[in-house]
């Protein structure tokens, strides 16, 4: 496999032609994260314990163990996939969805993030054209009939995608500014064959510096509650965990974040923190 040269990596908003492509590339990203964070539910001390009542209750109804077991644990991930907010599944979101179209907003105007690596290599990006995909045109008309407004664009938030050569290989998501001089990452995706290639790193880094030259102090980031990888990647890059700092009872900034909750008040994700 040919590494990732990150010299040559473009980051640009998303427009709305690359929706699609988004789209799977979250799909792929988020494949068995969803039941991780549902086993991770079952498996607490208060949820068996009510499971084990259910149970113990369906024993007498249907005079058959097996039954009596599984029933209950059955329509609880039921249940459990039913109400978990869809955003948990890469990083946590306040929103169960994401507003797309509004998000790529101003993304046909070339708005890009700077890439040090260029500066290091000396090296100028190529893009290519993507080719066109059957029935995009279509797709594309019935996006422009949309209103979309600065309003819109606003609540929607920003999406960035990383693309080299027409390919579109990660994406970063950051919410709208509800707070002054606060930010949220709700989503880091890279592509299956471009993990560990230092893409994700690159993505989040660059943002930090956009942010940090338009007013941002406090970088905020979700990461699934089972997730080892995603907490092990936020600590390197000088992330905190809520909680774990000295004067976190002390800034009231820390304590409106709060970590996106589930089933019997469960936590899902874990927040993070970094000082701009």
């Amino acid at each position: 496999m040919v590494r990732l040269e990150l010299d040559q990596v473009v980051m640009r908003r998303m427009k709305e032609e690359d929706i699609e492509m988004v789209k799977a590339l979250i799909k792929e990203g988020c494949e068995g994260t969803e039941n991780r964070l549902i086993l991770h539910i079952l498996t607490r001390p208060l949820c068996l314990f009510i499971l084990a009542v259910f149970s113990s209750i369906l024993r007498c109804l249907v005079h058959s163990f097996i039954l009596a077991l599984a029933i209950p644990v059955f329509l609880l991930i039921i249940f459990l996939k039913i109400t978990m907010p869809r955003s948990t599944g890469v990083l946590g979101s306040s929103r169960p969805y994401w507003d797309y179209v509004g998000s790529t907003y101003r993304g046909a105007q070339d708005d890009t993030l700077q890439n040090p690596y260029c500066r290091i290599s000396g090296k100028t990006p190529l893009t290519r054209k993507p080719r066109c995909r059957a029935g995009s045109k279509d797709k594309d008309k019935d996006m422009s009939t949309e209103k979309i407004t600065p309003e819109r664009e606003q609540a929607a938030g920003q999406v960035w995608v990383a693309e080299s050569e027409g390919e579109i290989l990660g994406c970063i998501f950051r919410e709208s500014e509800t707070r002054t001089g606060i930010r949220r990452i709700c989503r880091l995706v890279t592509g299956s064959w471009y993990r560990r290639d230092g893409l994700g790193r690159l993505l989040v880094q660059s943002l930090e510096q956009r942010e940090r030259e338009t007013g941002a102090h406090r970088v905020y980031a979700h990461v699934p509650y089972p997730s080892k990888v995603g907490e092990a990647f936020f600590r390197k890059l000088g992330y905190c965990q809520l909680g774990e700092g000295t004067n976190d009872e002390d800034d009231t900034e820390l304590n409106q974040e709060t970590p996106e909750r589930g089933f019997l008040g469960h936590p899902l994700t874990k927040v993070f923190y970094k000082d701009l």
